[in-house]
């Protein structure tokens, strides 16, 4: 509404100018400029990723997704996620872990599982973190993904009204996005839970842990 207000007023103020003397070159419509979507800022814990490939720091959100944050930090204080690898690269779309070594083996999980909060305000941006879940919206466990690309259509859907849709953003890459970038791009086979997209030097997640 702002960028077609702002053009109708320089429509409207350049007419005058324009009827009274017709030589006068008629000025070009000022441009529209794409602002790039963005995310509110996010507060909370940050924890540290160590991979074989490089370090990686998320912000977590802990005011918009709490029970997904205190999910994910239940999961570290156990040491969970220690000695994982990232088990999926879909190239130019996510990368994910949570559960799995670098043998193919899984790890258990916590019974039941994480409200869904993808009706949080926060999009699924490139360098955001989300929970992944089963078909079931409550079905989020210990595994996320990064996003490579701005992934809208993973975002909470306008026609829901509750909390059905979607995959709940919780955090953001503050630092080692290039290393995410590299992660995303080695080269994958069939070798893990995921076929085709597992890669085929394990991406191993040596340890995270909370940062102060």
């Amino acid at each position: 509404m702002r960028k077609t207000s702002l053009a109708a007023l320089f429509v409207l103020f350049a007419r005058p100018a324009l009827a009274q003397d017709a030589t006068q070159p008629v000025p070009a419509a000022p441009q529209a400029v794409t602002q790039a979507p963005a995310n509110p800022q996010m507060t909370g814990p940050r924890i540290l990723i160590a991979t074989s490939m490089g370090d990686i720091t998320l912000q977590l959100d802990s005011a918009r997704a709490p029970k997904s944050v205190a999910n994910v930090l239940r999961y570290v204080r156990e040491k969970h996620y220690d000695n994982t690898v990232f088990y999926r690269v879909a190239k130019g779309f996510v990368i994910q872990m949570g559960s799995w070594d670098a043998k193919g083996k899984g790890r258990g999980i916590h019974p039941g599982g994480v409200p869904l909060e993808a009706n949080n305000g926060l999009s699924n941006l490139r360098g955001t973190v989300a929970l992944g879940r089963e078909d079931a919206p409550d079905s989020a466990s210990a595994e996320f993904y990064i996003n490579l690309a701005d992934n809208t259509p993973l975002d909470h859907k306008a026609d829901d009204p509750g909390n059905a849709t979607g995959y709940a953003v919780f955090g953001q890459v503050t630092s080692g996005m290039d290393v995410v970038e590299a992660i995303g791009n080695v080269p994958t086979g069939d070798n893990g839970p995921m076929p085709g997209q597992a890669p085929v030097t394990p991406v191993v997640v040596t340890k995270v842990s909370l940062l102060k």
